[in-house]
């Protein structure tokens, strides 16, 4: 069996976090050395807006500046997995008149072209431009293909409606919960629902992605392993990504 060298990490900014191209650098390394293939798990059915905050450094002063996406609604913004969370009109237009302040025109030439319509496809789309994922096989979470392919988990989020809009709540005890903060939930009615709606927790995520993936090695972030099943998947080899300094801001060099 060929190496598989896979990472997984939702969209984390619509420049990428540090850290997560410190996982592709590892990746590309161990097929560097040891041959095989590199799979990017996405993780877009997350739904956690601060997820994709981009932190930049302004060019005179070196004071950060916390960016992240306007979504069309509060609900999306909340509760809608990244995937499904609709960038609001005008903000792509007004982001870019503050980049100038924070990255070359290169990389501002490449974000104004992009076009995608929700958030996960903006960065992915981004990322790519950048030249990043070169030889690299994308799977996302929030794939109906990949959802049916996956091992069933008693610990799941289901893609549900909700005021008009899809929403990923936990599902508990028989019903749909969305957490509001602290110890306020909302609970919807029960619904039916099937393998495509489902996603992962934090806690099963790691066995629900391999039974599809099936990595021989899988690169871990810096906390991941404080909460990965590493008892789930006997089968992979556990490597630390590589490391890399400002680690959560955002990455703004293009790929040579």
């Amino acid at each position: 069996m060929s190496n598989i060298f896979c990472f997984g990490q939702q969209p984390c900014g619509f420049f990428p976090k540090r850290f997560l191209v410190a996982k592709i650098q590892t990746a590309r390394r161990l097929q560097s050395e040891l041959g095989g293939e590199i799979v990017f798990f996405l993780h877009d059915s997350d739904h956690d807006p601060r997820e994709t905050k981009t932190i930049l450094r302004h060019r005179k002063t070196n004071e950060p500046a916390h960016l992240n996406f306007a979504c069309e609604n509060k609900i999306q913004r909340k509760f809608s997995p990244l995937h499904l969370k609709r960038i609001a009109a005008g903000w792509q237009g007004q982001t870019a008149l503050q980049l100038p302040n924070y990255v070359d025109h290169p990389l501002i030439d490449r974000f104004k072209l992009i076009s995608a319509a929700t958030v996960a496809d903006f960065c992915l789309e981004l990322y790519r431009r950048m030249g990043l994922l070169d030889g690299i096989r994308i799977l996302r979470s929030s794939d109906p293909e990949f959802r049916r392919a996956a091992c069933e988990i008693s610990e799941f989020f289901v893609d549900v409606p909700y005021e008009g809009e899809l929403v990923r709540a936990r599902f508990v005890d028989g019903a749909f919960q969305l957490h509001e903060g602290g110890n306020s939930f909302v609970t919807l009615p029960p619904a039916p629902f099937t393998k495509e709606q489902i996603s992962p927790t934090r806690d099963s995520r790691l066995r629900w992605m391999q039974s599809v993936v099936k990595c021989t090695h899988y690169i871990a972030g810096a906390g991941e392993k404080d909460y990965l099943r590493l008892q789930d998947t006997p089968e992979t080899t556990f490597v630390n990504r590589d490391t890399i300094d400002r680690s959560d801001e955002a990455y703004t060099a293009l790929a040579q």
